[in-house]
């Protein structure tokens, strides 16, 4: 299956609905930080941007622009100077899950393509 037939993968949706529910954010959960509320609007925005074209045609590097996403929600209460607030908590749980889903999709994709790695491990674990 050549790279732009690739089908997407469930960290690809998932990443997508974490996004969006990142977007509502500081609605649903009533953020007073200015700062936060914008930095969660402007990073969700770019990881929706992100997961929309891995689903429509994937790319290795829009995996990896999701990672940094993720680091950067993690890190950016303390850059940004929202710590020890609820956008605080949000930025960094969302920013875990939304990285560790892509690199799991990383992985995913990775072994797809590399089927005959995960057939010499497998013999050299037998022996």
């Amino acid at each position: 299956m050549s790279r732009l037939q690739e089908r997407e993968t469930a960290p690809d949706v998932y990443n997508l609905f974490l996004a969006a529910v990142l977007f509502l954010s500081p609605w649903l959960f009533k953020l007073t930080n200015s700062q936060g509320k914008i930095d969660l609007w402007v990073t969700s925005a770019i990881i929706v941007i992100l997961s929309l074209a891995a689903i429509i045609a994937y790319r290795d590097w829009e995996e990896w622009i999701n990672v940094l996403m993720g680091v950067w929600l993690i890190a950016s209460p303390w850059l940004l100077g929202f710590p020890h607030t609820r956008a605080m908590h949000l930025s960094i749980g969302f920013g875990v899950a939304i990285m560790l889903l892509a690199l799991l999709d990383l992985f995913l994709h990775y072994q797809k393509r590399h089927p005959e790695m995960e057939t010499e491990q497998e013999r050299a674990a037998h022996q």
